[in-house]
């Protein structure tokens, strides 16, 4: 039985008038999205807010925020990837959040514009997203941050790349990650679970349209059953920091972050799952509309990240 927050029910009667993305092309959705009105917010003050470029593969640079929270420091470091399947979003489309986390978590958020598809396919998000680790172990003391307290996070595809990017560095032998933060998170390509099948439409995220932005990501099919495009198949997921997952009751990448925790669980790391009741997918970015919701799963993560960043010292 589907069970919606009042909030999420309001949303979707909005969110479904729009046209199905998945019959647009990339470009025109963006465009369609940059025309689409703002709402209005009372961002977070932070003692700074700065813009770095980044280098990257093929001689080009990508373009990270850095939130900076009040206090003296130095703080942990949580590196942020945004959501919109491979394809769309970018860092102003999660700055309000990421002001919030700063705040909330007294953490450096810094967040992370890798390059999208399908101008860019697999796997260069995830070596631009790596990309930024690297940086940031390189540059964060110099931002008043610990760099021996890295979290690594982000809300759908980018909690995809973020675990991925936990595999990288593990298999690459550094740089060594403290914790990692999964929110709603797309595990298996595959896209075969329940979940896929319960909320399949008009739940925030079709089926259609995670199947549009699987095509524009990946190359070719064989692209699916590579552990850095669907972590839930890899062969082997032990030495992964501990980890953060979690999900959307009312959503169809539900039952993959699910299993995902629970095979990373089967591995030896320690993992910390939730489930949120009535949430939908896509609400973590919704500010305007799920505030309340926002601050109790940033509430959730920065108990989370106090123990995980604790341990670090122990």
């Amino acid at each position: 039985m589907v069970r919606l927050h009042p909030q999420a029910e309001k949303f979707l009667q909005v969110f479904n008038q729009m046209p199905p993305i998945h019959k647009m092309e990339p470009k025109a959705v963006r465009e369609m999205l940059s025309k689409s009105p703002r709402p209005v917010l009372n961002l977070e003050t932070l003692s700074k807010v700065e813009d770095y470029m980044i280098p990257v593969s093929d001689d080009e640079e990508i373009k990270c925020r850095v939130y900076i929270p009040e206090g003296q420091g130095p703080f942990p470091i949580f590196i942020y990837y945004h959501g919109g399947g491979w394809v769309l979003g970018d860092i102003e489309s999660m700055d309000a959040c990421c002001r919030f986390l700063a705040n909330r978590t007294k953490s450096i958020v810094v967040s992370v514009n890798y390059r999208l598809a399908p101008e860019y396919k697999f796997p260069t998000a995830v070596e631009d997203a790596y990309a930024a680790l690297k940086w940031v172990y390189e540059k964060g003391n110099s931002l008043n941050g610990d760099v021996s307290k890295i979290i690594i996070g982000g809300d759908s595809v980018g909690g995809n790349l973020a675990t991925v990017v936990t595999m990288v560095a593990r298999d690459r032998k550094g740089p060594n990650i403290t914790a990692q933060v999964l929110i709603y998170p797309p595990t298996n390509l595959e896209f075969n679970t329940e979940s896929h099948q319960l909320f399949a439409k008009g739940f925030g995220l079709d089926r259609e349209q995670l199947i549009w932005f699987r095509n524009h990501y990946l190359k070719d099919e064989e692209d699916r059953s590579n552990e850095y495009a669907s972590p839930l198949v890899a062969r082997n997921l032990s030495g992964l920091p501990q980890a953060l997952v979690i999900t959307a009751e009312n959503d169809v990448l539900r039952d993959e972050g699910m299993s995902y925790a629970r095979r990373m669980k089967e591995f030896g790391v320690h993992v910390e799952y939730v489930c949120e009741p009535g949430m939908i997918h896509g609400y973590f970015g919704q500010m305007a509309i799920f505030s309340n919701n926002i601050e109790s799963t940033v509430s959730k993560i920065k108990e989370f990240l106090s123990k995980a960043n604790n341990s670090v010292n122990l």
